[in-house]
C-alpha cells in the first residue's frame, strides 16, 4: 500500500522551504494548473509515502485541534540534535504540546500553515540503546 497525505495551502513556496530546507525532506515532483491546482510532492526517495501540498484560487481554510499532530522520528540522537539545531538556526519556536507525552519525548513546532509537528527523540533514544 502507498500513502499520500494531501493538504491545501495558501503558500506553496513557504511550505516547500519549510519541509525541504528546514525538516530535510526532498521535493519529489510537482504539477502546475492541473484542474486549476498547482502542487508539490515532498517526502524521501524510495519510500511508500509522501506529502502532497496543493494551492489554487480557493483559499485554504485549515481546521484542526491541538492533538492533530505529525510525528517525525529521527533515526539517531545525532539526527535529532541536528534537526533541533536547524530549527534554532531558522528561528522556529517550539510550542507546548497538549499531550504531555510529546513534551517529555521531543519538541513541538508549527509549519507555515499552523499544523503541529513533533520532532520526537523517542525512537532515536531506542535506536541508540539497541
Amino acid at each position: 500500500m502507498f500513502l499520500r497525505v494531501a493538504r491545501h495551502t495558501n503558500d506553496l513556496e513557504k511550505i516547500e522551504n519549510f519541509y525541504v530546507n528546514v525538516l530535510g525532506f526532498e521535493r519529489l515532483g510537482d504539477f502546475q494548473n492541473h484542474n486549476n491546482y498547482d502542487g508539490i510532492f515532498i517526502g524521501k526517495s524510495g519510500l511508500d509515502w509522501h506529502f502532497e501540498f496543493t494551492q489554487s484560487h480557493t483559499e485554504a481554510n485549515h481546521s484542526f485541534d491541538e492533538d492533530d499532530v505529525i510525528i517525525l522520528y529521527p533515526k539517531t540522537i545525532s539526527d535529532y540534535n541536528e534537526l533541533i539545531h536547524k530549527l534554532i538556526r531558522h528561528n522556529i519556536a517550539t510550542i507546548t504540546a497538549a499531550n504531555p507525552f510529546w513534551n517529555e519525548n521531543g519538541k513541538m513546532i508549527q509549519d507555515p500553515d499552523g499544523y503541529r509537528i513533533v520532532i520526537s527523540s523517542l525512537k532515536a533514544i531506542i535506536n541508540e540503546i539497541e
